[in-house]
């Protein structure tokens, strides 16, 4: 079934209108018609099957009427990365949605070749992949600042997975060890990605000292930054993650 995201508010009889490029594509694309039934969530209210009440050539409108599924959240996961060039920052904001990142962070670092990024673009790629991957919720995507900045404002109980290239880091699975407990994975992680010319010296000791970083190896490659971003998100998942049931309380 078609999925939406809707800002609106959505409730039982809810009667919506739907954007011009949403309205294009269940009109002129999937050829949906008065009474077809697609499902709706806008990160707030669950999701909702809401069937088509009208297609003009303006606008298609629906009305929501059950709700299908509650709202629910993922884990407090933030992938932060470094700007690279913007086909590889598509992907990884893609990835990040389908593996579940609640945010993603861009940031500048000494070694940055890029410092410009169309969020409202980056923000559509996380919404697409959001409706593909029946999540409930968007990521949020922020506008990139520098490294500096991003270490200078951080919220102490975040733990940071700091991927060095270097090589003198434990391998990521040594670290990121399961918690078997229903709270398994509950507190807040973040992890940090690097440029393309890795992180300079002296980023890495600004790092490495910060007493809430785990610096980590992805293995003995070089790995891109879209692959790197892709791999620490699945690992994470895989071990801290939402991918294992928690035990029952």
């Amino acid at each position: 079934m078609i999925r939406l995201f809707i800002p609106h508010d959505l409730a039982a009889g809810a009667e919506l209108a739907l954007d011009p490029g949403q309205s294009r594509y269940l009109a002129a694309v999937m050829r949906q018609a008065v009474g077809d039934e697609l499902l709706a969530f806008n990160g707030r209210d669950g999701e909702w099957r809401v069937r088509i009440t009208a297609v003009t050539k303006r606008a298609v409108a629906v009305r929501a009427e059950t709700l299908a599924r509650p709202q629910a959240v993922g884990p407090d996961l933030d992938l932060i990365v470094a700007m690279v060039k913007r086909g590889r920052v598509e992907t990884i904001v893609e990835k990040a949605a389908e593996l579940g990142a609640r945010r993603v962070r861009l940031v500048t670092t000494e070694r940055t070749n890029a410092d410009r990024a169309r969020v409202d673009r980056l923000t559509a790629v996380a919404i697409e992949a959001a409706e593909q991957t029946r999540r409930l919720d968007v990521p949020q995507v922020f506008e990139p600042v520098k490294l500096e900045a991003l270490i200078a404002g951080w919220e102490p109980t975040r733990r940071l997975l700091f991927c060095d290239e270097a090589g003198d880091a434990p391998p990521i699975l040594h670290v990121l060890t399961p918690d078997p407990s229903p709270q398994g994975g509950g507190e807040p992680w973040a992890i940090l990605i690097g440029p393309e010319g890795g992180f300079s010296p002296r980023e890495r000791q600004t790092l490495r000292a910060l007493p809430y970083a785990i610096p980590v190896s992805l293995g003995p490659r070089i790995l891109r930054a879209d692959t790197a971003a892709i791999s620490a998100l699945a690992l994470w998942q895989a071990a801290l993650g939402d991918w294992t049931p928690k035990a029952a309380p």
